[in-house]
């Protein structure tokens, strides 16, 4: 007797024996596919995987270097500014230099007055770590203030405008280097100035028309400040100097010269031994494109070559006597 299936079994329905043997079948094929086709798509998904990118290391932030005047210099004439600005509503814009600028009261108007130039002229260490710098100020009033301030000073007899002032910034360096002020800046009077330097050149002349390192000085002035004539012809071999571009003079001359060692430079006529050196200092006559002439002065080397003088260098600064370089010791000391 034929087996007859019931038309459905726990809510599914059932087909034919052939069919649900096909479907076993089929159902068996897939798992064993799928088993052995597991390894390779393992491999693929390592392989197609973003690399991983290596986290980039954050950039360290340089600091001033504790000891260099530069750094809290800097920081004094920034901090300034800000102080000179600033009025009552904006004590905030002080925070950056003032940790304590949450306490600060300030009752003058924002922005009645402002630092037109700041520079740090004088940076003396109080101790490691903490200096005091002098900065000056030139200080000129808001438009609106200016009306106000003329009419007082035509009142008193007094002058307007932009003035120089002097101001005393309290500057500490903490972790890291980072600067801070330690209070607000306190105005003093201009510094003392100092005392002239004593030079190691002799007696200041015209330059000689004998002297054979008169053609040299000339053209090479010409050539270096107003772009007359090659620069590189009157160069020592080895010297590195680029004219002034643009040129900021049309014409310039040789005014006077001091030299080392002598109060008669160029006194030497002979024809100057190869390797000979003189040290100079020139003051240089220049005329502008206005026309109108400044003097400049250069301390520079001249050293002999072929029968004639060369510009070995132009120095950073003239030469100090000897007994001017052991004060300047002393005082650093």
């Amino acid at each position: 007797m034929e087996d007859v299936l019931p038309g459905e079994a726990g809510g599914w329905e059932l087909g034919s024996l052939g069919a649900t043997a096909n479907t076993v079948t089929v159902l068996r094929r897939t798992a064993w596919g799928l088993m052995v086709a597991s390894p390779v798509l393992a491999v693929w998904a390592l392989l197609s995987r973003p690399a991983q990118v290596a986290p980039v290391a954050p950039v360290r932030q340089e600091q001033p270097t504790a000891g260099q005047p530069a750094g809290p210099g800097g920081f004094a004439e920034l901090f300034l500014s800000a102080y000179l600005a600033a009025g009552e509503g904006t004590e905030e814009s002080l925070a950056p230099f003032l940790p304590t600028a949450r306490d600060v009261t300030l009752t003058a108007a924002p922005g009645t007055q402002r630092a037109q130039e700041v520079a740090a002229v004088k940076v003396r260490q109080v101790s490691s770590g903490y200096w005091s710098v002098t900065v000056a100020a030139r200080v000129i009033p808001s438009a609106t203030d200016t009306r106000a301030q003329a009419e007082r000073a035509h009142e008193s007899g007094s002058a307007t405008g932009s003035v120089l002032r002097y101001f005393q910034v309290a500057v500490r360096s903490g972790a890291g280097g980072a600067l801070a002020a330690a209070a607000l800046p306190a105005e003093v009077a201009a510094p003392l100035s100092g005392e002239a330097p004593s030079l190691a050149y002799g007696q200041s002349v015209p330059l000689p028309a004998a002297d054979p390192a008169g053609q040299t000085l000339s053209g090479f002035f010409a050539a270096y400040l107003a772009r007359s004539g090659q620069l590189d012809r009157y160069l020592s071999p080895g010297t590195a100097l680029s004219a002034i571009s643009p040129a900021p003079y049309t014409r310039v001359e040789v005014a006077q010269v001091a030299e080392t060692g002598t109060n008669d430079p160029g006194a030497q006529k002979a024809v100057p031994a190869d390797g000979a050196r003189r040290e100079l200092l020139v003051q240089v006559a220049a005329t502008d494109t206005a026309g109108q002439q400044r003097p400049l002065a250069y301390a520079i080397a001249i050293t002999a070559r072929d029968g004639r003088w060369e510009i070995a260098s132009v120095e950073g600064a003239p030469v100090l006597s000897k007994d001017s370089a052991r004060t300047d010791e002393k005082e650093t000391h």
